[in-house]
């Protein structure tokens, strides 16, 4: 029998929504459906799955104010929840662009023997499993499925436990696509359900943190299907002496603290050149100070709440190892409880590369600044890192960066 679990609102944080964590019987039974709907999809010419994704993206528009709805009880945000929905309709107008030229068969190659030539034949994985992240529920669920879609593959998506309302207003709209409710399925489920998703697929993409992804990535090495990871980072900014320092300062903070730095892209790590330093920090503190949080009016503000309640702690604990290892915090780092949890953003300085703050992902409202006094300086920091994922820099000239 499924047990059924409660879903956390992380605005109000009460507890408002519920849903059956599937068996593994039912993961298997989805996923069987969907493997023999595939084989026809998949020969379908590519004019004709794309214009089914086309249809698909309208009927996402006409969904589109009740998606908005469940992603702002999801996730605590109101601007970004309604961005998520319009950019699907973007993504699938840039498929229909690029996908002709990215599928289309590689021209043949001459192999090392004069009279034999290589050629490539592109077919669909077959069942490709998406697993996918509280972070941006939406958008992270469809960036990989529509392309996978429009490759002949069918998807099923396991999203999130943390966000799983917008998966009723999305499965409306999956179920006004006939051609795409035959190789398209959402399970909503926790980790159980995940893994069990690997049991059945042809290739697996998965989006989340790096321990998890170990997992994925060894169950399903375990089967020899591919697995595709997009696993967070510890994303560096360098900032030149040529460049314009408030420019730099107010971008970097706000581009650490927009979407309440719960994005995989988020700048967690400020390097600056000694000659801007001070300048850089002054502007960085009073960037932080008017950054206003959403509440008690969710329409108003840039800082949303955690959506996930345990990442808080995390931040907070992080902050905490800092100022205990020397660090300053000259601004925000508070927990702050209104039945959901928020925190005023956070400039610590005196930060060095033996903190938390400097090592681990943050997925949090931290800008750290550290200073650096030649070019050779800032990469070395920059890449004193395990994670690789996004990286800035700010200069004069497009040149110089």
């Amino acid at each position: 029998m499924s047990n059924t679990l409660k879903v956390r609102n992380p605005y109000t944080g009460e507890f408002d929504y519920a849903f059956a964590d599937p068996e593994p019987t039912e993961i298997s039974a989805r996923c069987a459906a969907l493997k023999a709907n595939q084989a026809d999809w998949g020969v379908r010419d590519l004019d004709e799955r794309i214009g089914a994704l086309q249809d698909f993206g309208a009927a996402i528009r006409r969904q589109s104010a009740e998606l908005a709805a469940a992603l702002r009880a999801d996730t605590g945000r109101s601007h970004v929840a309604d961005s998520e929905v319009e950019t699907l309709s973007a993504l699938i107008r840039r498929l229909a662009s690029d996908a002709p030229a990215a599928l289309a068969p590689p021209a043949p190659r001459a192999a090392g023997i004069p009279i034999i030539e290589g050629s490539s034949v592109r077919s669909p994985n077959g069942l490709v499993g998406n697993i996918t992240p509280w972070n941006f529920p939406v958008i992270l669920s469809f960036l990989d499925t529509f392309p996978a879609l429009a490759a002949g593959n069918a998807v099923l998506i396991k999203p999130s436990e943390v966000t799983p309302r917008w998966v009723e207003p999305m499965r409306e709209a999956i179920d006004a696509c006939p051609d795409i409710a035959r190789v398209l399925d959402i399970v909503v489920g926790t980790g159980q359900a995940g893994a069990a998703l690997i049991d059945h697929v042809d290739a697996v993409v998965f989006t989340g943190s790096v321990p998890t992804g170990r997992k994925v990535a060894e169950a399903a090495a375990r089967r020899f299907v591919p697995a595709y990871l997009e696993l967070g980072g510890k994303d560096p900014a360098i900032v030149l002496a040529s460049a314009e320092v408030r420019t730099a300062a107010q971008t970097i903070t706000f581009c650490s603290c927009q979407s309440t730095g719960q994005a995989c892209q988020s700048l967690e790590r400020a390097y600056v050149h000694r000659s801007l330093y001070d300048e850089f920090v002054s502007a960085a503190i009073e960037t932080a100070e008017s950054l206003e949080l959403n509440y008690p009016d969710i329409e108003t503000g840039v800082i949303g709440p955690f959506i996930f309640a345990e990442q808080a702690a995390k931040v907070r604990a992080q902050i905490e190892d800092a100022v205990a290892r020397g660090a300053t915090l000259h601004c925000g780092g508070e927990r702050i409880d209104q039945g959901g949890i928020w925190m005023r953003p956070a400039v610590l300085t005196d930060v060095t590369h033996d903190m938390l703050v400097m090592r681990e992902e943050t997925f949090g409202p931290v800008v750290p600044i550290m200073p650096f006094d030649s070019e050779a300086e800032a990469l070395a920091l920059a890449n004193d890192s395990l994670y690789g994922l996004s990286a800035s820099v700010f200069a004069g000239s497009l040149e110089e960066a």
